[in-house]
């Protein structure tokens, strides 16, 4: 009789080593308050008993937003970034106001740098950005339906609003030379192609 046959999960799971120790943390120190990130340096012992410093910027989290009008289009953006001095094509984004959610949040990124409102809301993905060094945690919404709307653009945000018919969408982030080089959206336009079955 043959060995049983395994599913890939299964797989997956009995592979895994056990999780690394994270090491005690001896103290923190607040470097830098600012208006949406907080800096801090830790000393932490690691288990091999030697202590380390571990520089944290703590982020209240973020949202980016997968926007399809009901004409079929998928709503980008070209945003001037200045810590890049850069402008790069993306999705609609913005970081969590105190004690909102991350869905209210989306609804409202979109209103203010789309000029569009959501329709249905799914979130789709939440993953840390850069863990090595931040605590923020981004989450992707897929909205649909979205409409024009009476709200008017934030004139502070330095962007101009791209709508892409979504059988494009492919094409933008196959292998190559990259027409988008902003992570999240890259993430979020990969996932509305699994999602859709686009090719």
């Amino acid at each position: 009789m043959g060995m049983p046959l395994l599913h890939s999960a299964e797989m997956w799971r009995m592979t895994i080593p056990v999780d690394p120790p994270l090491g005690e943390t001896l103290s923190s120190q607040r470097g830098f308050d600012g208006a949406w990130i907080h800096v801090r340096v830790d000393r932490v012992q690691l288990p091999s008993g030697r202590v380390a410093t571990r520089e944290v910027v703590e982020h209240p989290g973020a949202v980016a937003i997968v926007a399809i009008t009901r004409d079929g289009n998928v709503l980008l953006l070209r945003q001037a970034h200045h810590p890049i001095q850069r402008v790069l094509l993306g999705l609609p984004a913005g970081t969590l106001e105190p004690g909102e959610s991350p869905e209210a949040c989306a609804r409202r990124e979109l209103m203010e740098e789309t000029g569009y409102a959501a329709g249905n809301v799914t979130q789709i993905a939440s993953y840390f950005t850069s863990p090595g060094y931040t605590s923020e945690q981004l989450t992707i919404f897929l909205a649909v339906e979205c409409e024009g709307a009476a709200g008017s653009i934030d004139p502070d945000v330095l962007i101009t609003v791209v709508s892409t018919p979504v059988s494009e969408i492919p094409a933008m982030v196959t292998p190559g030379p990259a027409q988008v080089q902003d992570a999240k959206t890259l993430i979020g336009l990969l996932l509305l192609c699994q999602l859709r079955g686009l090719r």
